[in-house]
């Protein structure tokens, strides 16, 4: 069994070795000339270099494809139809795709490389998305590995989005990080605070960006965003809503309790917020706050190993553990999910024998 393990670890290592030395040749040696790229039947035409991913291409050019991996392939997000010119599809792109979009030439755009003339189609709503230059206004630590980063718009100065988007965050070049790369981050702020932006962000160990932004990330300096994106966001109905967030999940679904006092949106919710022990809540006077203007609106902190100087009277467990309780039909609610993707099947899973209709579960996992 150790001589297997061995075999297999040093296969991948061995196939990560030849990739990357593929990646250093098509960066030095290949030499693709100008390449044109046709979007939307001729809406936009492009003369760009060629050699390059196609969503770092288009990054170039102002056009910005939602990527919540920041290209590495692992995201599942960044997709484009290409009509022609992008060459066989890649085993790195297959699992994210269904049978319909492998028949309609979709493509993930951060493994496609522009090597000649491609034509590609995208939502018109990706032309709307907006590069911003921000300064950080604050930092905060929420738990011992969450930070709030704060940021002000500079250029443009107001975001418009939707409660429950993301961005885009730009981690520049620093040790240890030899370009800059780019993240996703839910907007955990109200959106009605055109000129500002707060985001929480867990910390990830060896983590290029978090690294950056727990560390390095000072009050003062300029951050590059990009966005807004996704389509998580409340859909407007009379039905009763359940919310769940584990971690830093709660950051879009926060900015749509802003959304719901704000616009006194009377509706039954209830937030089931999951996390490990006491010490990993946050933003609970924030949520009683927002639930004043809510009279209908429900918190259930669950925590899944509450330490003993905890004195925890509340739910324990997995965070579905009370919703299997309190919902006895879901046939007229809508929920909206986001935190680690293990959560989000197993909560998926529990709604749907409870009634909730697919169509009315909405997500955003936090890979």
């Amino acid at each position: 069994m150790t001589q297997m393990l061995v075999g297999l670890l040093s296969v991948s290592g061995l196939c990560a070795f030849l990739a990357l030395l593929l990646e250093i040749a098509h960066a030095y040696f290949a030499d693709y000339g100008e390449c044109r790229i046709d979007i939307n039947q001729g809406t936009k035409t492009l003369t760009v270099k060629g050699g390059g991913k196609l969503l770092g291409t288009l990054m170039d050019q102002g056009i910005f494809i939602p990527s919540a991996c920041g290209g590495r392939g692992s995201c599942g997000l960044c997709k484009v139809k290409v009509l022609e010119g992008g060459g066989p599809i890649l085993p790195t792109e297959t699992p994210y795709m269904n049978a319909q979009e492998l028949g309609s030439g979709m493509r993930l755009s951060c493994q496609v490389r522009v090597r000649n003339d491609l034509k590609i189609q995208i939502p018109e709503s990706f032309f709307l998305i907006k590069a911003f230059k921000t300064r950080v206004i604050g930092l905060k630590s929420l738990t011992h590995n969450i930070r709030e980063v704060h940021l002000k718009l500079i250029d443009p100065p107001e975001i418009v989005f939707k409660p429950g988007q993301f961005i885009q965050f730009e981690v520049p070049e620093y040790e240890g990080c030899p370009e800059p790369v780019y993240r996703a981050y839910s907007i955990a702020s109200a959106a009605s605070r055109k000129t500002e932006l707060k985001l929480t962000i867990t910390y990830v160990e060896r983590g290029l960006a978090t690294t950056y932004i727990h560390k390095v990330l000072q009050e003062g300096n300029e951050v590059h965003i990009n966005g807004p994106y996704g389509d998580f966001y409340l859909r407007h109905s009379d039905r009763d809503m359940i919310l769940i967030a584990t971690g830093s999940g709660l950051a879009p679904l926060l900015s749509i309790l802003y959304q719901m006092a704000e616009e006194g949106i009377d509706r039954k919710a209830t937030l089931y917020f999951g996390v490990r022990s006491r010490r990993d809540l946050f933003y609970e006077e924030e949520i009683h706050r927002i639930a004043a203007s809510l009279p209908r609106f429900t918190f259930v902190p669950v925590l899944s190993e509450p330490l003993s100087e905890d004195r925890w009277e509340g739910e324990t467990g997995m965070v579905t553990d009370p919703i299997r309780r309190d919902l006895q039909d879901g046939s007229q609610t809508e929920a909206y999910l986001c935190g680690n993707p293990f959560m989000i099947d197993a909560a998926v899973k529990l709604l749907k024998a409870k009634g909730v209709t697919e169509d009315r579960i909405y997500f955003d996992k936090f890979a």
